[in-house]
C-alpha cells in the first residue's frame, strides 16, 4: 500500500516555490506515493488534476484572519478525509495552520523553507517549521538554525530539482515564437517570474531599460512570463513602453504552464531561482538577478556563490538597471554564437549533477519516512522481563534488526518486569499482567509483533497460550497490522488449543518462522494463510563474542586458564529431576579432560537445575550463574571448546561464535536448531544416557575443526535467513 502525502501551500500560480511543488508531486508519484493538494488554485492546478493528483481548494495565499480560520476549517477536513501518512507544509502560512492541526490531531509534519523572511517577535514565536524541516539552500538552513532555533540534525538540505527533459534544448521554440513574437527572427530576452509587489524589481528595471536596449540592438525583443497582484501595472508599464517605440517589442504573457517552450524561445534569460535552472537545463545564457541581489551572467567561476543561496543571489550585491544592462549587452554583443553556447552547455551540466528532480524527492522521501519512524509505536509481545538471557538476546536483537528497518521508531515491549526490561534492552516497556496498560499500548500502536520465541505452544500451560492468542486478537480488534516475527510453533497438543494458534495465525498480516518444523506444524493444524515464510531466529543476527574478555570473565571465576572448556545448560523440564544423577556422571566424565561451567540462561529457574546436578557429581565444575547480560554470556561461550545444552538459545550463542554445540532434546525446538546447525545431538533429556553423550562430545572434539569448519557455514547462512525477518517487517509497515 503507498504512503499518501498531503501537500499544503499557498497557491499554484507561476512561482519558484510553486513549481518545486509541482515537480516534487509528479516525481514522488513516479515513486510510488499517493499526494494529494491543498492550495488556493492557480494555473498548475489543472494539470495536476489531470496528472491524477486530488486537488482541494482553500484560501492560503493571504495573512487575512477570517481566510486562515477559513482555511483551518477545510484543512481539518481534508485531512480527516484524505487521512495523509505525513502532511507536508510549504510557506509560513501553510505551516502555520498545520502546526495548529498537528498538535490537534498528530499526523507527522514536515515543512519545507523556500526563502528566509524577516523574523519579528510575533512571527518568530508563531512560526512552526514542523517536525522536520527541508531547506533548500544552505543559508536558508542557517537562517532557521539562527532564527528559530531549529536543530541541525531536524534540517534536510535540499535542491530545486528540474526536469531535463521537459526543460532541455530539444525544445522547439518555434510556436511561442510565432504566438508570441509573431515570428520575429532577433535576439530574445525571457524573463520569468511571479508578479508581485515584493519580487518584481528586476521585471522594471528591465521595462525601465528596454528602449536603450531595442537602440542598441536591433530587433530585439524582451519576452516577460508571470502573473500576480501587479501584473496589470507591469502590462501597463510595458504598453507604455511599446507605444514610445511604435511596435510591441515587449510581450508579457501572464502567467503560463508552458515555461519550457517559453524558455526555449529564448537566447538569453534574465531571472534567479528556480525559473534560472530551468533555463540553464535548457542551454540558455542566464543572467541571475533577483528581489535579493544580482550575480549576473552565470558561468563556472559563479557556480560556488551561486549554490550557497540557491541561486537566489542573497549576499550578493543588490540589481541595478546598469548592471542588468551592461550584462545584456555584454552577452548579446560581444560573445560569440560559440561562446554563449558553452556558457549554455556548461548550465545545462550543472543542473544534471546537481539539480536532477529524482534527487530532489529522493531528499524529502527520506526526511518522510524519518517522521513515518518517529510515529511508528511498535509493540512486542513475548517472553520478557522473565530473567531469561535468551528472551533478552530476542528483544535485543529485535531492537537492533527494527531499529535498522524503521530508524527512529518506538519499540514498546509487554514485560514482566518493565524497570529492567527499559534498563537493559533500551526499549520502552509496560507491566504485560496490567491489562489496561497494555490495551492502551495495543490501541496506540502502530502495529503489533509477536517477538520471538516459543509462545504458540501448550506444553507451558494452556494459560500461556491463551495469554499470547487475546492479545494478537485485541490487536486484529483493533485494527492493528499483526506480525510473528521468526516464532516458533508447537508442541500444541489440545485439539482446542489447536483451533485457537490456527485462528490467530490466519489472521497475522505476517509471519515468518524460525525452523521448517514449525511451518510444518502449522501446516498440520490446517493454517492456510499465505504470508509466511520460514527465515531464522533473530538471535543468530547477535554479534558471536569476544573471547579476549570471555577469558577475563572465566578467569575471575576461577576457571583455569589452561584448560579447555566444556559449558553445560540444563534446565528443568520433563525428565531432568529423574536424570540429574545421569547428568552429573557425565560431568564428572567431562571434568577428566576439561573444565565444566554450568551455563544458567534463566535465573533462579537454571541456577536451580545447576545446582541439582551439581549436587550429585564428584568433580568440581563452575558456574556462570551472575546477572550477565546477553553480550557478557556470548564473550565467555565464545572461549569454550563445545557446549552440550538443553536451551536453544545457548545453543544459537555458540553457533554465533562458532563453538560446537550439541543439543539435549527436551522439546522439538532443540533437535530442530541442530539439525538446521549441522550439529548432533547428546540424547534426550527424557532418558540421557550418560555414556552414549560422552562417547558424541569426544567425536567431535576429535574432530573439532571439521565440525567448526561445518558449524560456520551453517551459522552464516541462517544470519543471512534470519535477516528476512526484516524485509517482513517492512511489508508489515507498508500495511
Amino acid at each position: 500500500m503507498s504512503k499518501k502525502i498531503l501537500m499544503v501551500l499557498m497557491g499554484l500560480e507561476i512561482g519558484g516555490a510553486e513549481t518545486h511543488v509541482v515537480e516534487l508531486v509528479r516525481q514522488l508519484r513516479r515513486d510510488g506515493w499517493d499526494v494529494a493538494v491543498v492550495s488556493n488554485g492557480g494555473v498548475y492546478e489543472r494539470e495536476l488534476t489531470e496528472a491524477g493528483v486530488r486537488c482541494h481548494r482553500a484560501p492560503l495565499h493571504r495573512r487575512s484572519i477570517p481566510l486562515m480560520l477559513r482555511s483551518l476549517g477545510i484543512l481539518r477536513r481534508v485531512i480527516r478525509e484524505e487521512k495523509p501518512d505525513v502532511v507536508h507544509a510549504h510557506a509560513r502560512i501553510p505551516g502555520f495552520l498545520c502546526g495548529i492541526l498537528h498538535r490537534e490531531m498528530g499526523f507527522p509534519f514536515v515543512t519545507t523553507a523556500h526563502g528566509v523572511f524577516y523574523v519579528n517577535p510575533i512571527l518568530k514565536r508563531i512560526a512552526n517549521w514542523g517536525e522536520r524541516t527541508v531547506a533548500v539552500s544552505e543559508d536558508i538552513r542557517a537562517y532557521l538554525e539562527e532564527n528559530y532555533g531549529i536543530p541541525e540534525e531536524h534540517i534536510t538540505l535540499t535542491i530545486n530539482g528540474i526536469d531535463t527533459d521537459k526543460f532541455s534544448p530539444d525544445v522547439s521554440p518555434e510556436r511561442i515564437r510565432r504566438e508570441c513574437l509573431d515570428g520575429a527572427a532577433g535576439p530574445v530576452v525571457v524573463h520569468v517570474s511571479r508578479m508581485d509587489a515584493s519580487c518584481t524589481m528586476v521585471t522594471r528595471q528591465l521595462l525601465a531599460i528596454a528602449p536603450r536596449l531595442r537602440s542598441e540592438i536591433p530587433g530585439v525583443r524582451l519576452l516577460i512570463a508571470g502573473g500576480g497582484d501587479v501584473f496589470d501595472e507591469l502590462r501597463a508599464q510595458a504598453e507604455a513602453v511599446n507605444a514610445a517605440a511604435g511596435e510591441d517589442f515587449v510581450v508579457m504573457t501572464g502567467a503560463r504552464t508552458d515555461i519550457n517552450e517559453i524558455v526555449a524561445a529564448g537566447d538569453v534569460f534574465v531571472g534567479v531561482s528556480r525559473a534560472a535552472l530551468e533555463a540553464m537545463a535548457a542551454e540558455k545564457s542566464a543572467i541571475i538577478a533577483g528581489e535579493q541581489g544580482y550575480l549576473g551572467l552565470f558561468g563556472e567561476e559563479k557556480l560556488a556563490v551561486a549554490q550557497e543561496s540557491n541561486f537566489c543571489c542573497r549576499g550578493c550585491e543588490m540589481p541595478t538597471e546598469e548592471l542588468l544592462y551592461g550584462d545584456l549587452i555584454r552577452t548579446l554583443c560581444k560573445l560569440s554564437g560559440d561562446e554563449r553556447a558553452a556558457l549554455g552547455r556548461y548550465g545545462r551540466s550543472v543542473v544534471r549533477e546537481h539539480y536532477s528532480v529524482s534527487r530532489m524527492a529522493a531528499d524529502c522521501e527520506s526526511v518522510y519516512r524519518a517522521v513515518l519512524a518517529e510515529h511508528t509505536r511498535i509493540v512486542l509481545s513475548g517472553y520478557y522481563g522473565f530473567r531469561n538471557l535468551g528472551d533478552d538476546a530476542i528483544l535485543l536483537s529485535l531492537r537492533e534488526r527494527i531499529g535498522e528497518a524503521a530508524p527512529g521508531a518506538k519499540l514498546v515491549a509487554l514485560s514482566r518486569h518493565p524497570a529492567e526490561t527499559r534498563e537493559k534492552c533500551g526499549v520502552e516497556a509496560v507491566n504485560r499482567f496490567a491489562p489496561l496498560a497494555v490495551r492502551r499500548a495495543i490501541k496506540n500502536a502502530s502495529c503489533f509483533v509477536s517477538g520471538g520465541g516459543s509462545l504458540l505452544q501448550d506444553r507451558t500451560s494452556t494459560r500461556s497460550l491463551l495469554y499470547y492468542t487475546t492479545l494478537i486478537r485485541l490487536a486484529k480488534r483493533f485494527g492493528k497490522p499483526v506480525m510473528f516475527y521468526a516464532n516458533g510453533v508447537g508442541p500444541v497438543d489440545g485439539a482446542r488449543n489447536r483451533e485457537r494458534v490456527r485462528d490467530v495465525c490466519e489472521m497475522a498480516d505476517v509471519i515468518t518462522l524460525r525452523d521448517a518444523e514449525s511451518l510444518d506444524a502449522l501446516r498440520e493444524m490446517g493454517v492456510k494463510n499465505e504470508h509466511i515464510r520460514v527465515t531464522a531466529d533473530p538471535v543468530y543476527t547477535m554479534p558471536g563474542g569476544d573471547s579476549t574478555r570471555g577469558r577475563e570473565r572465566l578467569r575471575a571465576l576461577g576457571i583455569p586458564a589452561d584448560k579447555s572448556v566444556v559449558g553445560v545448560s540444563v534446565r528443568f523440564a520433563a525428565g531432568m529431576e529423574t536424570n540429574a544423577a545421569a547428568f552429573a556422571a557425565f560431568c564428572d566424565a567431562v571434568s577428566e579432560t576439561a573444565a565444566v561451567a554450568f551455563i544458567d540462561m534463566q535465573q533462579p529457574a537454571d541456577t536451580t537445575a545447576s545446582a541439582a546436578v551439581r549436587a550429585q557429581m564428584h568433580a568440581q565444575a563452575y558456574e556462570l550463574s551472575a546477572p550477565y547480560d546477553p553480550a557478557a554470556m556470548a564473550d565467555m561461550l565464545a572461549c569454550m571448546d563445545a557446549v552440550v545444552s538443553t536451551r536453544l538459545h545457548s545453543m544459537i550463542f555458540a553457533a554465533c561464535a562458532h563453538v560446537p554445540v550439541l543439543g539435549v532434546v527436551y522439546d522439538p525446538k532443540v533437535s530442530a536448531c541442530a539439525h538446521a546447525l549441522g550439529m548432533p545431538l547428546a540424547g534426550t533429556l527424557a532418558d540421557f544416557d550418560a555414556d552414549a553423550a560422552l562417547r558424541t562430545l569426544r567425536e567431535v572434539l576429535d574432530d573439532r575443526a571439521a565440525y567448526v569448519e561445518r558449524l560456520t557455514r551453517a551459522a552464516d547462512a541462517l544470519r543471512e535467513k534470519a535477516r528476512e525477518n526484516e524485509e517482513a517487517f517492512l511489508e508489515l509497515l507498508a500495511r
